[in-house]
């Protein structure tokens, strides 16, 4: 989907040289806006601070002696090998100052320093809502998921999420079938498909939406890159919603940021005897807005040229024909029954390998054929 972005002002860029040297210097470890702009201000240029003495950088305020030490091993050869393999990508760096980097995130707590792009960058400067939920959803949060991204995606909204399987999986397939744009925020570097089922989607995004993440190209995800990645995907977005989220949910992380950064947080009502619920519910008490119909949603970003949403969240019918889908995609449907079934099982009943038969689930799963149960078992939808 082509996005025309409200024109505003960009600075000169770097020189190559410049630029290398200030990849390197953000990749090391600790280097966050505040000590980049205190090491800029006292040297300069980035590579002025990566030939800074010990000593001068060690006097500098927030900035210790393991630091300068790890700041003088930065190499500008190695900001230069991120930046080649972010072409050969066909990615590109944003850096503040850039026409594409989003206002947004250059205000909130701990902003980030660069970011590496994959896709239509000009859909970062509009409206956008973030859609998350558990991994572990039920038929209902991924029916609600896959409505408010489609209303979203056709009022003109970016719908962002963090590119993990179930309820972002869903909210960003579902803005892809719907024409709309949508940003898949990574907790790694490009090249690496995490989950390994969601890799039909990750091409998708790479070619009609956007990927974006603060990790160089190849490196892997560990615990602490997705709390990081979440407060992006408030960051960007005006308003949060959470689908369904049990108690200690990391959607719960992406609400905590949105409140940090001053953004609106909706969530879906859900069965109280469910444990997928117990998150949004417990959000609804405190004070969230619930999420009814989409005219909840649309209440936040007033556009007087925008027709009168319906007030129901198109939910799509769960009996979806097979009649449209390949031979081993419909095998796959048509073996499975209203009860879970483990993948070597299933992969038996359809004689697929395992890893032919897990991206197909991932697909089927974004197209409303198939849900996944407890994270281990799926049935049809």
């Amino acid at each position: 989907m082509a996005m025309i972005p409200p024109e505003r002002p960009s600075r000169p860029r770097p020189t190559p040289d410049s630029l290398a040297a200030y990849v390197a210097l953000c990749l090391v470890p600790g280097i966050g806006p505040v000590r980049l702009a205190t090491l800029l201000s006292a040297c300069e240029t980035p590579l002025g601070v990566l030939r800074a003495p010990v000593a001068l950088l060690t006097s500098l305020p927030g900035i210790s002696r393991a630091a300068s030490f790890a700041i003088r091993r930065a190499d500008p050869e190695e900001g230069l090998r991120v930046l080649e393999a972010v072409d050969r990508w066909g990615g590109e760096l944003l850096v503040p100052g850039d026409r594409s980097f989003p206002t947004a995130l250059t205000t909130i707590p701990h902003p980030p320093t660069l970011l590496f792009a994959l896709g239509d960058v000009n859909m970062l400067p509009l409206s956008a809502v973030a859609i998350v939920g558990s991994r572990d959803h039920t038929a209902y949060g991924a029916e609600v998921a896959r409505a408010t991204a489609t209303g979203a995606a056709r009022a003109g909204l970016v719908v962002v999420s963090g590119m993990a399987r179930g309820i972002d999986a869903v909210a960003h397939g579902a803005a892809l079938d719907a024409g709309g744009g949508t940003i898949g925020v990574l907790g790694n570097g490009f090249g690496v498909i995490y989950p390994a089922a969601n890799r039909n989607l990750y091409d998708r995004m790479a070619s009609d939406g956007l990927l974006l993440t603060e990790h160089p190209p190849g490196e892997r995800p560990h615990a602490g890159t997705f709390p990081r990645r979440n407060r992006l995907i408030s960051g960007l977005s005006a308003v949060t919603i959470v689908v369904e989220a049990a108690s200690g949910s990391g959607a719960l992380i992406t609400v905590d940021a949105a409140l940090n950064q001053g953004r609106e947080v909706m969530a879906v009502p859900g069965p109280i005897t469910h444990k997928s619920s117990i998150g949004t519910n417990r959000l609804l008490r405190d004070g969230a807005t619930p999420l009814l119909e989409i005219a909840d949603l649309l209440a936040f970003y007033p556009d007087p040229s925008r027709p009168e949403p319906g007030n129901r969240l198109e939910i799509a019918s769960p009996a979806k024909s097979t009649a449209s889908l390949a031979e081993e995609d419909r095998r796959i449907v048509d073996a499975l029954g209203e009860s879970p079934m483990l993948p070597d099982l299933l992969a038996k009943s359809v004689d697929l390998p395992m890893e032919r038969l897990l991206p197909r689930l991932g697909l089927l799963e974004l197209e409303g054929f198939v849900r996944q149960v407890s994270g281990t078992r799926y049935a049809r939808a």
